[in-house]
């Protein structure tokens, strides 16, 4: 097991690099390799793999990652650990390490990353939505993403129809969520207050309509309490009778509401709209 899994090494390895784990980033370091293995089987690494990892932190995820690739390219915003970072690189020659905001440095650096590449993850819980929609938004998207959120998240990112929301809508549009495994809160140190799970995306797709798409949902979603037809015609102008004819066509009930859709109900019932 790895030394970087005990907690009396990582308080030591705080100590030196001048760390306190920090709630503003999130920071909770794994104890437990299941997550890790778990996250590596997800991920279905191969050694001309490229892994972009965010986050790396002292980098139990990253080192483990790197016997198993061509390269790990890991986005990290802590500049105290530069020098752990310069002192692992001497060992493992394969990890390339970009110091900075990676929801900045991901879109300047998207080209760099090849045609392919595979995006494994412990995210800070504050990042999560905005580093996948930033994923799932680039020009050269990653083949497949397997990440470790919050579980009250996961089950959010692979909600079905009826319990919706525009966080699993918009990852549904691009790709298919799955959970891979829970991840109790006594893995890490120190312990965060609620449980986490691993997840994986894949058949990640290209969009051309993805501008309509999100206009319509987002109009869709505005409130939440309100029935989807008002939502639609107020937010996007539509003659209400238009938009409850169309509901009543494509779905049988003019009557329901956003968070009962599917993605497929969605691009149907805009394609209707839009015709």
């Amino acid at each position: 097991m790895s030394p970087l899994l005990s907690p009396t090494q990582l308080k030591e390895l705080c100590t030196t690099y001048h760390l306190t784990p920090s709630k503003k980033y999130g920071q909770n370091y794994l104890i437990s390799d299941m997550p890790i293995k778990k996250m590596i089987e997800a991920g279905e690494l191969s050694p001309d793999d490229t892994v972009v990892e965010i986050g790396p932190g002292f980098g139990v995820l990253t080192l483990a990652m790197a016997l198993h690739v061509k390269k790990v390219v890991a986005f990290e915003i802590e500049k105290k650990l530069e020098g752990y970072w310069e002192e692992k690189q001497l060992e493992f020659k394969n990890i390339q390490v970009i110091w900075g905001n990676a929801l900045k440095e991901l879109e300047t650096r998207n080209l760099e990353l090849g045609t392919s590449y595979k995006v494994l993850a412990n995210l800070p819980y504050q990042i999560t939505s905005n580093v996948i929609r930033t994923l799932l938004e680039l020009g050269n998207k990653p083949e497949r993403i397997v990440i470790m959120v919050q579980k009250e998240v996961a089950e959010r990112i692979c909600a079905k129809a009826g319990d919706m929301s525009i966080l699993a809508v918009s990852i549904q549009y691009y790709g298919t969520p799955k959970m891979v495994a829970k991840v109790t809160k006594g893995n890490f140190w120190p312990s965060p207050k609620v449980d986490s799970a691993v997840v994986s995306i894949t058949n990640i797709q290209e969009r051309a309509d993805a501008d309509t798409f999100f206009r319509y949902v987002r109009a869709g979603f505005h409130n939440k309490r309100k029935q989807l037809w008002r939502n639609l015609s107020v937010g996007l102008q539509i003659e209400g009778e238009k938009v409850k004819q169309t509901l009543q066509q494509v779905l049988g009930n003019e009557k329901i509401r956003a968070e009962e859709l599917s993605v497929d109900d969605w691009i149907a019932v805009i394609a209707r709209l839009e015709a």
